[in-house]
């Protein structure tokens, strides 16, 4: 399995640093084959320009660092302007690598400070050690093991603000991907009541080719960070004119729960209702369905995510008898939009789900007779919201006369345009669906 070292020198001016300091570091690199468990590891110098080290020579970096620079022996020196942008830089470099593991040397007063910066910038798909950067010491204890945290100065509240300021501003600089961000609404929902839409993959800063660009969900199991999707929501929010402070997605458990908000919000639940203006709520998707609910008489609406088993444990339904409960809505008053999803030409499930589904409606079934036939999940909503009472017209999904309307498209068959588990695999990124009541 292929590691890393990182060796943390973003403290040091560049320009200060002299004949002892640089003969340091070039005995850490010297032996970081021997002192590290694994061999050829992915060895990180890392510092930070400052006004004395503007001037560039070879591979755009500073004089003083440009001797320890060398690739082809694993060996790669990254310079950039702030902490952030060299652990973003790096993390880069690890991902093209599949890089999960990783050994930082550094100074002990430091380990704090980067803690929170992996944090902010990383998810617990990376395993990282923390050992003792001695840059002066002696041939035999070059780094050590950090002592333990207890014995660190903690950082202090305006210590992590202005760490999450400074990656902010970094993410907030780079560039958008994959052309520009992508909306994508229907003439169902009445614009003049209801803000809404389905975003697309396009637009963001997620650079992994499975996540990239615009993914709205960060995950423990994937490589994209709270902050870059919190980067990405704000480029939707300025681009859509919805309030991010204002946002609240659903916390998926596939099953039924719904959230009524400005009541006690569940652990986790798959359906959010609100009659609260200026409020957006949403739900992702990523071949489950993301259901958008708008009642324009009493201007109450729902977001849902339905995956399969969201779909047969009633999700959608429990958000019309939710709206019904809570705010009087009638079920023929209420719009239904299904979302891009994956479709019955790419979804299949082993013969015992699929036979739920067959009892739903036999036409939610390809293929019955075979080990794992392609099911329908998109029909079995609508099947399952008429029986509810929500009008025919009122639903919109992938049966629309006018394929020109259709928003209901199949994830997995337009890589460009949306992610797919199933096709991607489970470092997917997601796409959303959102509603909100304007004034």
């Amino acid at each position: 399995m292929a590691k890393a070292v990182l060796i943390d020198l973003c403290h040091l001016e560049i320009s200060s640093w002299n004949t002892q300091t640089q003969e340091s570091i070039s005995k850490i690199l010297e032996t970081v084959g021997e002192k590290t468990a694994f061999q050829a590891p992915s060895v990180y110098l890392m510092c930070c320009q400052t006004p004395g080290s503007e001037r560039n020579g070879t591979d755009g970096l500073p004089e003083a660092a440009q001797g320890f620079h060398c690739p082809e022996k694993g060996f790669t020196v990254v310079c950039c302007k702030t902490t952030a942008a060299v652990l973003y830089t790096v993390k880069q470099k690890l991902d093209e690598k599949d890089i999960n593991t990783v050994e930082i040397i550094l100074p002990v007063q430091r380990k704090p400070l980067l803690r929170e910066y992996i944090n902010q910038l990383f998810t617990k798909v990376y395993q990282f050690e923390f050992k003792d950067l001695q840059l002066n010491g002696g041939d035999n204890d070059l780094w050590e093991p950090c002592t333990s945290q207890g014995e660190l100065v903690p950082l202090t509240d305006q210590d992590v603000e202005s760490i999450r300021s400074e990656i902010g501003f970094f993410l907030g600089s780079l560039p958008g991907l994959k052309g520009n961000l992508t909306i994508l609404k229907s003439s169902l929902i009445p614009d003049h009541v209801f803000l809404h839409g389905f975003t697309t993959r396009t637009g963001g800063i997620s650079y992994i080719p499975t996540l990239s660009s615009c993914n709205l969900f960060s995950s423990s199991k994937r490589r994209d960070p709270p902050a870059v999707v919190k980067e990405n929501l704000r480029r939707l929010a300025a681009v859509a004119g919805l309030d991010a402070d204002a946002y609240h997605s659903v916390r998926v458990n596939h099953a039924s729960d719904v959230w009524v908000m400005g009541k006690a919000k569940p652990d986790s639940y798959d359906g959010i209702i609100t009659n609260q203006k200026r409020v957006t709520i949403a739900a992702p998707g990523a071949d489950c369905i993301p259901v958008l609910f708008a009642d324009p008489v009493l201007k109450a609406c729902g977001a849902a995510h339905s995956g399969w088993q969201g779909t047969l444990r009633g999700v959608s339904t429990a958000v019309v008898r939710a709206m019904r409960t809570e705010y009087g809505c009638k079920a023929e008053d209420i719009l239904v939009l299904l979302g891009p999803s994956v479709g019955p030409c790419c979804f299949r499930l082993p013969r015992e789900s699929a036979e739920e589904f067959y009892r739903i409606d036999p036409k939610c079934v390809r293929l019955y007779e075979s080990s794992s036939p392609y099911v329908d999940i998109r029909r079995a909503t609508r099947v399952l919201l008429e029986a509810e009472g929500v009008l025919p017209q009122n639903i919109q999904d992938d049966s629309v006369t006018d394929q020109k309307q259709n928003l209901t498209l199949c994830t997995s068959c337009c890589p460009d345009r949306f992610y797919s588990h199933v096709r991607d695999g489970e470092n997917f990124g997601t796409q959303i669906g959102f509603i909100s009541i304007k004034d």
